[in-house]
């Protein structure tokens, strides 16, 4: 063979391996959902966001307004904004929920029983308003570390175990990896439930 057809060849292998590793394309994009994620200031939301986006700990600040966290699945990506829970916040919380498809209410099970009690006040409105009473929602009652931390039956009402919806108890400060795992699955089955 001479050399002028050695050096075609090897352009021509060149050429293959350049489109084989090269010519394919980005990969597909992974389609994006957007969550709500609501509750009383203090309840653990953007703790609880942080672990489930990989984000250290040490760096949390209670959100003031609203912050919106991407938590990367496989599959997906769910666009969570999260909104503050202060009272003159939560006035404020419809006009955000437009374009949601399912909704995280996170309540701090070891609250007073006054703050309990506007926490189910906010969770029944919620379940109430025109664009979201047709979502799916998961309900985490978070600190399950403290002492006086409320079972699910202690924390929710009859409507919310009467409507069937997901009610799952959590530690945001205390997130493990098994932990963090059934929040994540917990999403997975909010997020098989939405409606596109």
């Amino acid at each position: 063979m001479s050399d002028l057809r050695i050096s075609e060849a090897f352009l021509y292998m060149d050429y293959l391996c350049f489109r084989a590793l090269c010519c394919k394309g980005p990969p597909p994009a992974r389609p994006e959902y957007d969550l709500v994620c609501i509750g009383l200031t203090g309840s653990g939301k953007t703790s609880l966001l942080s672990k489930l986006c990989s984000e250290s700990p040490d760096s949390v600040v209670s959100t003031t307004g609203f912050s919106i966290k991407a938590v990367p699945f496989q599959n997906a990506i769910l666009n969570v904004k999260e909104l503050g829970g202060a009272d003159n916040i939560r006035k404020y919380w419809s006009r955000y929920y437009q374009g949601s498809q399912g909704v995280i209410f996170v309540l701090d099970s070891a609250s007073s029983e006054d703050d309990l009690e506007t926490a189910r006040n906010e969770l029944h409105s919620a379940l109430q308003h025109p664009q979201l009473c047709t979502l799916p929602f998961l309900i985490l009652a978070n600190h399950q570390d403290k002492p006086a931390a409320r079972s699910v039956q202690e924390v929710c009402l009859t409507k919310v175990t009467t409507l069937g919806l997901s009610v799952c108890c959590t530690c945001a400060a205390m997130l493990e990896s098994e932990k963090i795992s059934v929040i994540r699955d917990m999403l997975v089955i909010l997020f098989l439930n939405m409606k596109f």
